[in-house]
C-alpha cells in the first residue's frame, strides 16, 4: 500500500482554497482519489467557519490553509487594527473549525487536521511582530489540541513553512527581486524555494491514514532555515 491510498473517497475540506497553499492542495488530494470540498475566501467573519464545515457535511480532513500577507509594521508601532486583522483571519478560525469539526471525528474515532502554518513562528525575524505572533498561536494551538485528540485516534498537526513558492508570500514578483534572490542563497541552505507540489504532498502524507503517528507536531518545512 502507498502512502496516500486511504485518502481515496475521504471528504478533505480546504479553507482559503483559492489562495496561500490552496490551488496545489486540491489538486494533490484530488490526485489522491479524495472528495476535495474547497471553502474560498477568509474566515475571519464569526460564523463563517462553522457555515463553510456545516455545507461541506462529514469532514473527514481539514487542512486550515489560513494566509494573510503579513505585515512589516515595526513592533512600537504596530496599531490594535493590524493586530486584530491578522489574528482575525490566522487564528479566530481555528477554534470555530475545531467545534465544527471535531465532535464527529471523535464519535468516528478517526480524522485529521492539518493547519498550513509558518516557520515564522520557530524563528526570530526583525519587523515581523503580529505575524510571528500570529503563526506562533497558530503552532502552540496545534501542539495543545493535538495531543488532546490524539487519544481518539485523531491526528492534530502543523507545518511550519518558509520559502515555499506560492503567490501570497513568493510569487513571481517577489521572486524576481535581486534582493530575493540574495536572501534565499544566503538563509536557506538548499538554495532555493519549495515547490509547491512539494509542500502538498507532505500534507497528503500527515493526513493519510497509513501514517498516524504524529500528534501535536509542529514540523519545520523550510530548506533548513529553521
Amino acid at each position: 500500500m502507498r502512502i496516500g491510498d486511504g485518502l481515496k473517497g475521504k471528504r478533505v475540506l480546504i479553507t482559503q482554497s483559492e489562495t496561500f497553499m490552496g490551488p496545489v492542495l486540491e489538486q494533490a488530494f484530488a490526485e489522491h482519489g479524495a472528495l476535495v470540498i474547497g471553502v474560498p475566501g477568509p474566515l475571519e467573519a464569526p460564523g463563517a467557519a462553522e457555515d463553510a464545515v456545516r455545507r461541506a457535511g462529514r469532514v473527514d480532513v481539514l487542512i486550515a490553509n489560513l494566509g494573510v500577507p503579513a505585515p512589516s509594521t515595526r513592533a512600537h508601532e504596530v496599531g490594535d487594527d493590524e493586530w486584530r486583522h491578522v489574528f482575525a483571519n490566522l487564528v479566530d478560525p481555528l477554534p470555530r473549525l475545531a467545534r465544527a469539526v471535531l465532535p464527529g471525528m471523535i464519535e468516528r474515532r478517526a480524522g485529521k487536521i492539518v493547519v498550513m502554518g509558518s516557520a515564522t513562528a520557530l524563528r526570530g525575524q526583525k519587523r515581523t511582530s503580529t505575524y510571528a505572533a500570529a503563526r506562533g498561536a497558530q503552532l502552540s494551538w496545534a501542539r495543545a489540541v493535538g495531543v488532546e485528540v490524539a487519544p481518539s485516534n485523531v491526528h492534530v498537526n502543523l507545518i511550519a513553512q518558509n520559502f515555499v513558492e506560492n503567490p501570497t508570500y513568493y510569487g513571481p514578483e517577489v521572486q524576481a527581486l535581486p534582493a530575493f534572490q540574495e536572501r534565499l542563497k544566503r538563509e536557506v541552505p538548499v538554495g532555493r524555494l519549495a515547490r509547491p507540489e512539494e509542500d502538498a504532498l507532505f500534507a497528503v502524507f500527515l493526513a493519510s491514514t497509513e501514517v498516524e503517528f504524529f500528534a501535536g507536531a509542529a514540523i519545520p518545512f523550510a530548506g533548513g532555515w529553521a
